[in-house]
């Protein structure tokens, strides 16, 4: 007999939808019993293999897509996307988004007092390969308040959003930076119970490390079962 993963739909490491500290989940989350609505070939369906002819071609290097080069530290990150089982799952879009190196995002609700950067917009996509690699450059975003308690300040992060086959399979989480001290405190992240938390960190790599150029990150994410990387499901 050989051993089967074990895997439960209500994963422990999955974030609640409804979590005290983390103020804004209080006035979101249901406070009834949810509805089932059937699906309909619209949202188990998609594009999958035709991403490039449907979006355009991939945006993997976030430094670039300006005259000139953004503020901030130059970083790779690359990793897999696997399944239960860590077999890969190829063909499959990550967006990215993120603030920039001064911790500010260019949106119109993001008023606080640091800076833009006129090279730097933050989005981007990846696709990954036959073999589940994705690989993109980009710059450490830096920290910002954000207003759910005195002092709060989230951590640098980089928000990753996987599309899968269709629109309803479409998966989000949040990739945090090793020996940030802001981790242990910000209600986001502390959503997610340890150790299940450790999976949302990346870990350094002087492999992917390019000599006068980039810091190299690794982070693979796992789709579910018992090594599945926290992921909030988009309704």
């Amino acid at each position: 007999m050989t051993d089967s993963l074990a895997y439960a739909h209500d994963d422990a490491g999955a974030p609640p939808s409804r979590f005290p500290d983390y103020r804004s989940t209080v006035l979101r989350s249901p406070s009834l019993p949810l509805v089932r609505i059937p699906q309909t070939l619209t949202e188990v369906t998609g594009p999958a293999g035709c991403w490039d002819r449907l979006m355009g071609s991939a945006l993997a290097d976030l430094t670039t897509q300006h005259e000139g080069a953004p503020l901030g530290q130059r970083i790779i990150v690359t990793g897999h996307v696997l399944d239960e089982a860590r077999r890969p799952v190829p063909h499959t879009v990550i967006e990215i988004w993120q603030a920039n190196a001064a911790g500010r995002y260019i949106h119109g609700k993001d008023q606080w007092d640091a800076p833009l950067d006129p090279h730097f917009t933050g989005a981007g996509r990846v696709v990954t390969d036959g073999e589940g690699r994705y690989r993109f450059v980009t710059i450490r975003p830096g920290a910002y308040p954000w207003g759910n308690h005195r002092n709060a300040w989230r951590p640098a992060h980089i928000h990753l959003s996987l599309l899968g086959p269709a629109y309803a399979t479409r998966l989000v989480t949040q990739l945090y930076f090793p020996d940030d001290p802001l981790i242990e405190i910000d209600p986001i992240a502390n959503a997610v119970p340890m150790p299940y938390r450790d999976r949302l960190v990346c870990r350094f790599d002087i492999g992917i490390t390019e000599p006068n150029w980039a810091l190299g990150y690794r982070f693979d994410i796992v789709l579910k079962g018992r090594d599945a990387t926290p992921l909030e499901e988009e309704a």
